[in-house]
């Protein structure tokens, strides 16, 4: 708590949530031992080769996953909510980077929001580079509403192979950020894995809100250990009182 103390009220605030937040609210993560990658060969569904090679294929899987989604029982959990509580709390530059295609965080009411792995909600065209809000299927017949092109739309999801969004306005706030947060990330996956070394060596305290320790672990200054929905809003609350913010 002590390190938590000397934060300035306005210090520059970049959080980075993964998996493990949205996992609460009935969205599978992909790693764990029962996965989507333990029922789905990645290479499969998940490769700009595998939409070349059977874009149906890729597309159901979307659709099933975008289905979901939108499935009523799915809502954020008091993880999302917490953050947003922060986001609208915090005095300082605030940003939240999330791995995550769902939308979840702007349900609970995140607005600066960077989605480094793009959106499921979306739909982006591969021949006019078009994308927007996309809530029902999508298929080899589809009809870019932009070009009148068919069969040239896919999720707006980054593929393994691919680039990450947004990777350059994500470093400049780790450079200058003076605390890091992780929620729920696994610490496998790059470059989102090696954001905390970043923040670090520009001198933030770093923080790992997390079920289990992660791969990037010992980068960590701090740690928090259980489920998101418990630790993240015990969390903030102990972030907004020891900085003298306050919670109401």
């Amino acid at each position: 708590m002590e390190a938590l103390r000397d934060l300035p009220a306005d210090a520059p605030l970049v959080v980075l949530t993964g998996a493990g937040i949205s996992a609460e609210s009935g969205i599978p993560t992909f790693r764990d031992p029962d996965g989507i990658w333990a029922r789905v060969r990645l290479e499969d569904v998940a490769t700009p080769e595998a939409f070349a090679r059977d874009p149906g294929r890729v597309h159901a899987f979307y659709d099933a996953r975008r289905r979901a989604l939108l499935d009523p029982a799915v809502r954020p959990n008091p993880a999302h909510e917490a953050l947003a509580m922060l986001e609208r709390r915090w005095p300082g530059p605030f940003l939240l980077v999330t791995q995550n295609i769902d939308d979840l965080h702007e349900r609970a009411g995140s607005r600066r929001l960077l989605h480094m792995h793009g959106e499921l909600l979306k739909a982006l065209c591969t021949a006019c580079g078009e994308r927007r809000e996309w809530r029902g299927d999508l298929g080899v017949e589809t009809v870019c509403p932009a070009c009148g092109r068919r069969g040239t739309l896919r999720p707006d999801v980054v593929w393994f192979g691919e680039m990450p969004y947004h990777l350059e306005v994500i470093h400049a706030a780790l450079e200058r950020c003076r605390l890091f947060v992780a929620v729920g990330t696994s610490g496998q996956v790059y470059p989102a894995a090696g954001f905390v070394e970043v923040a670090r060596r520009h001198g933030a305290l770093t923080v790992e809100l997390n079920l289990e320790r992660s791969a990037v672990s010992d980068l960590f200054h701090l740690h928090r250990f259980g489920r998101a929905g418990e630790i993240v809003p015990a969390f903030v609350d102990e972030l907004l009182l020891v900085t003298g913010v306050g919670l109401a």
